[in-house]
């Protein structure tokens, strides 16, 4: 399973088949006053795994990985009680929990040393020389995900209100895309505040700003800016010896020139010791190699309580 701010995606396989089937969410898994909320988890995933097992065949998982957007600072409920979950409600013997993060080096590199920048809704980098993990950011909208979909678009929206206002910085092109995206902008913060997704609708804007940068240079400063935060999260991470590899997962990979040029541009100069390469999978494809692995006997990768652990309930039935 795939969890983040703009929904989960789930798939069901075998070790031998790989991953058969594939159903989704458009609705984000809650974070509550306990964190993740692992009930919300588990209500959202267990019609997604019945319809998955009736498709399959595959009626008794024996392994689950879960990989979850805000696991490191946010998982305590998710790592305590989800194993058990999982067990009871569908036989799961073995269950990892790993950050989105991790599940996204997985599906970009595999197990190779390296730093992959995981861009959608929010944004995360990490790294390993593959005795232990170092992650950069993913503090969520509010304190960071520094170039990341929220963030470019919250960015957008900003200066569609400047532009608004009248005040310096504005730009009239992403005022009129705010308009056309939103309504009256009057209107905006009561559509934003209140809503428990607000970071996947400040993301939605994003590509908005993309499609401005080519014309307006407000918009094109925006991605610069959101290119630079990339390359300094992947550059804290990255190990500083050999030639390891670096990659870009997420959603925000399909922004196009406007983003993925600066991109290329601040990696190159902030990592020239790098190898820059095409990430060979996304998260779910990483979540489904750790499961493929650990079905296996095989998995290799460090283990970290924050990023990545293993869990087999005792009596779980």
């Amino acid at each position: 399973m795939d969890s983040g701010g703009s929904g989960l995606r789930v798939v069901l396989g075998t070790a031998e088949r790989g991953a058969l089937a594939q159903r989704s969410s458009q609705v984000p898994v809650r974070t509550g006053s306990r964190g993740i909320d692992p009930d919300h988890l588990m209500a959202q995933l267990t019609p997604l795994v019945r319809a998955l097992s009736a498709e399959t065949g595959v009626l008794r998982p024996a392994t689950a990985v879960v990989g979850a957007a805000g696991l490191s600072t946010l998982g305590d409920a998710l790592r305590a009680e989800l194993p058990g979950a999982l067990a009871r409600e569908f036989g799961v013997r073995t269950t990892a929990l790993a950050a989105d993060a991790v599940t996204a080096y997985v599906g970009a590199l595999g197990p190779r040393p390296g730093a992959v920048v995981a861009a959608g809704t929010g944004l995360i980098a990490i790294g390993t020389d593959l005795t232990a993990w170092r992650r950069a950011d993913g503090w969520g909208h509010l304190l960071g995900d520094c170039g990341g979909g929220a963030w470019i678009g919250r960015a957008g929206l900003e200066a569609a209100l400047r532009a608004y206002d009248g005040r310096p910085g504005g730009s009239a092109a992403l005022l009129v895309r705010a308009e056309e995206r939103f309504g009256p902008l009057t209107a905006l913060p009561g559509q934003l505040y209140p809503r428990p997704d607000r970071p996947a609708v400040l993301a939605s804007f994003a590509p908005q700003v993309a499609v401005c940068a080519e014309e307006d240079p407000v918009a094109a400063g925006i991605l610069r800016d959101a290119a630079r935060h990339m390359a300094e999260s992947a550059a804290a991470v990255c190990p500083a010896g050999g030639e390891p590899r670096i990659a870009l997962t997420g959603g925000l990979s399909r922004m196009g020139d406007p983003l993925l040029v600066p991109v290329e541009e601040e990696l190159a100069r902030l990592l020239p010791h790098a190898v820059r390469v095409p990430a060979e999978g996304d998260p779910l494809d990483g979540a489904v190699r750790i499961a493929t692995e650990l079905a296996a006997g095989a998995f290799t990768l460090p283990r970290e309580e924050s990023l990545l652990s293993v869990e087999s309930p005792v009596n779980p039935i």
